[in-house]
């Protein structure tokens, strides 16, 4: 192992715990920062990596950082999908460091040190730093060990040196850099050993020359001692940014409010997303799920309806309704039907798409929930859980509007899944029961999300409850 990559050594538990005040302040803020509402622990370091020396005029930090915090209760874990004896999550952070940050750095301020290695100095968020950006980059496109980071590229694709970085301004749970607007660098903030299946996806559609999703160019883990032998943690990822195309999410809310149609783009979206699903159940294993497999997956969202209706009374009086869709679901597993499950999106939604000038509809982002364990991110899932996903954000978009546009959602579910079907050849909706259920999982889980932080939507969801606990809608898309 390089010098250059401290091990939780003496050293780095003293320049952590130089750390700790700013960043019990600091982190807590972050929009990627998971546990909000909960104290934190201790820190512990998994690995301190300096890309550039801070001896200098200024230093580039690399920290994985492990963040202990009290034991999560058993309800709360049962709605995250956690342990609730979770040891603690490993975050990702790049931390510059001067003397003095000059006025344009002043937003991207941690703080001031006061004792340990860093005594003096000024600590503040790299990627706000051009010139440290652009070493990142530097360093993603060279390939090689440094430290417990390793870098690995696509060596037929030219990655230009110089590219101007900037940092995208719409963060969610991790954080984007655009080069040049000619590539994106996403960093996983929130990291656990195994592969993330944003990088791991994307490299298996590339090898199967999906055009859907942007290969990956470069990308960079961290062997890590508590992680499994062959499956290094994935740390991020740089790919083509497709700087003319238009997030799916704003180009329907800006065809909403302009009164026109969005169900020709509704059906084009459709045929994509069929496209990525044929080229991952081409490149990974499929599995069929039988009865027992359907047993506990009508279980596990039965389970997760009964953990919701108590942390959100809104939906309890609907919980009965909601529950025969699982029901059903178990029914069918047990008369014999079974499914095929395959690798999927997994957290599939408007705001996941982007569309070229030339109509040309791409897919990103395929982490899944971060909130999910990696093991349940990565599990085959009936590819019906991405149609889900999408209808109920067609949903959402009609919500923006005052009154809400239901009859304009209604007509893109439907384009939705008929552009599906000129694809994989099977309309989802002509298996009413499973596309019912896994609707019914996603508007619990989203019921639960708006209560706890945006409670003015939680109508959104509430309005796709009612609808799906009569139990005479046996079509989930209508």
């Amino acid at each position: 192992m390089s010098e250059a990559a401290i091990r939780p050594t003496a050293h780095a538990t003293a320049l952590l715990a130089s750390l700790d005040p700013l960043l019990r302040e600091w982190l807590p803020r972050q929009r990627w920062f998971a546990g909000k509402g909960r104290p934190i622990g201790s820190f512990e370091p998994v690995a301190v990596t300096e890309l550039l020396p801070r001896g200098g005029p200024s230093g580039l930090l690399h920290l994985l950082l492990r963040v202990r915090r009290p034991s999560v209760p058993a309800q709360d874990a049962a709605l995250e999908g956690t342990s609730a004896e979770r040891s603690g999550d490993c975050y990702q952070l790049l931390l510059g460091v001067r003397d003095t940050l000059p006025p344009q750095l002043a937003p991207a301020l941690i703080g001031h040190v006061t004792e340990g290695p860093l005594a003096g100095r000024t600590v503040y968020e790299a990627l706000h730093d051009p010139r440290l950006a652009a070493l990142l980059l530097e360093r993603v496109r060279m390939p090689g060990r440094h430290g417990v980071l390793r870098f690995e590229r696509d060596m037929s694709v030219d990655i230009p040196s110089g590219l101007a970085p900037r940092p995208l301004a719409a963060e969610q749970s991790n954080s984007s850099l655009v080069y040049g607007d000619t590539f994106i660098l996403k960093l996983f903030r929130r990291v656990v050993p195994g592969v993330n299946p944003d990088l791991e996806l994307p490299l298996h559609l590339a090898r199967q020359g999906c055009a859907r999703v942007p290969a990956p160019a470069a990308w960079f883990l961290a062997d890590l001692a508590d992680g499994p032998a062959d499956e290094a943690c994935g740390l991020g990822v740089l790919q083509p940014y497709l700087a003319a195309a238009e997030d799916g999410w704003e180009l329907a809310l800006r065809m909403l409010a302009k009164g026109e149609a969005f169900a020709g783009e509704a059906r084009a979206l459709g045929r994509a997303t069929a496209e990525v699903h044929a080229s991952l159940a081409a490149a990974l294993p499929t599995v069929t799920l039988g009865r027992a497999q359907v047993e506990r997956m009508a279980d596990a969202m039965a389970r997760r309806l009964t953990a919701a209706a108590q942390a959100v009374p809104a939906l309890r009086p609907y919980a009965p309704g909601l529950l025969t869709a699982f029901e059903a679901l178990a029914d069918l597993g047990g008369e014999g039907q079974s499914w095929t499950a395959q690798r999927v999106h997994g957290d599939l939604h408007l705001g996941q798409c982007l569309r070229a000038p030339d109509g040309h509809w791409s897919l990103i982002d395929f982490e899944g929930e971060p909130a999910r364990p990696l093991a349940e991110r990565r599990m085959p899932q009936p590819p019906v859980r991405d149609v889900a996903g999408m209808l109920r954000s067609f949903d959402y978009a009609a919500a923006s509007r005052d009154p809400w546009a239901q009859e304009w959602a209604t007509d893109c579910r439907a384009a939705f899944c008929v552009g599906y079907a000129d694809v994989s050849g099977r309309d989802p909706r002509t298996d009413p029961v499973l596309l019912r259920a896994h609707e019914t999982d996603k508007a619990v889980y989203e019921v639960l999300y708006e209560a706890r932080h945006r409670p003015d939507w939680l109508p959104v969801p509430l309005a796709a409850v009612r609808r799906l606990a009569d139990t005479g809608s046996a079509d989930a898309a209508t």
